[in-house]
């Protein structure tokens, strides 16, 4: 059974493994099914066992580079004592310093911006896309409006206005580096990037001095 179960799983990971470059050098609308079973050594039917369809399968494949709801949640909140909006801050950090990182990120972000249409056959994908982006806004929007946070805040600068803002410069840089790498360095420069635009919405706004290349939390789109 226990062979089995390590069979199957090296099966679905094969699968996801070979739809991940497929979907890369071809784009996604443009990669079968049958092209990705091909391609990963299976069956048609194999794929079917693992994924319902090709949304399903496109929707784990990003899942491999999210936090799940509950580990971002936490990260977000702030703990022991830490500013909730350093957690905040480092989050977004590290979201772009992986992409230097970790090349399966970087492909991964590279097909969902740049090789992906949303097409009718991909519509629960969309669907489950768009309430991941949602639920990171609104998960930042909670912690800007608490007690500790709201107040800091810039005149006329709310909870949601900061939260759509924050979340519109990481589509930003994640979209303009996966496109072009010669833009900026990930590794040097994403700190600043994310200060610029903290200076704009908190008051007086003075984060540590961080060593480069601190900064290891996933990507939240």
């Amino acid at each position: 059974m226990r062979r089995t179960k390590e069979q199957a799983e090296q099966t679905r990971s094969a699968i996801l493994a070979a739809a991940e470059l497929l979907f890369l050098e071809k784009g996604v609308a443009h990669s079968t099914l049958e092209q990705i079973a091909q391609a990963a050594g299976v069956t048609r039917g194999a794929v079917y066992w693992h994924f319902q369809n090709k949304a399903h399968l496109f929707h784990e494949m990003l899942s491999q580079v999210r936090l799940p709801p509950e580990q971002l949640t936490e990260r977000l909140s702030g703990c022991d004592g830490v500013d909730p909006l350093l957690s905040l801050r480092d989050l977004c950090i590290g979201a772009i310093e992986n992409l230097a990182r970790d090349e399966q990120k970087r492909r991964i972000f590279t097909i969902l911006l740049h090789r992906c249409e949303f097409t009718a056959e991909l519509r629960e994908a969309e669907e489950r896309h768009n309430a991941f982006i949602n639920q990171f806004i609104h998960l930042v929007e909670e912690l800007l409006a608490r007690p500790a946070c709201k107040p800091r805040l810039q005149p006329g600068v709310s909870p949601g206005l900061a939260a759509r803002a924050l979340h519109a410069l990481l589509i930003g840089l994640f979209t303009d580096w996966t496109r072009d790498q010669s833009l900026f360095d990930p590794l040097q420069d994403t700190a600043g990037l994310i200060d610029a635009l903290l200076r704009g919405l908190v008051r007086e706004w003075n984060p540590p001095a961080v060593a480069d290349g601190t900064h290891a939390l996933q990507p939240a789109l």
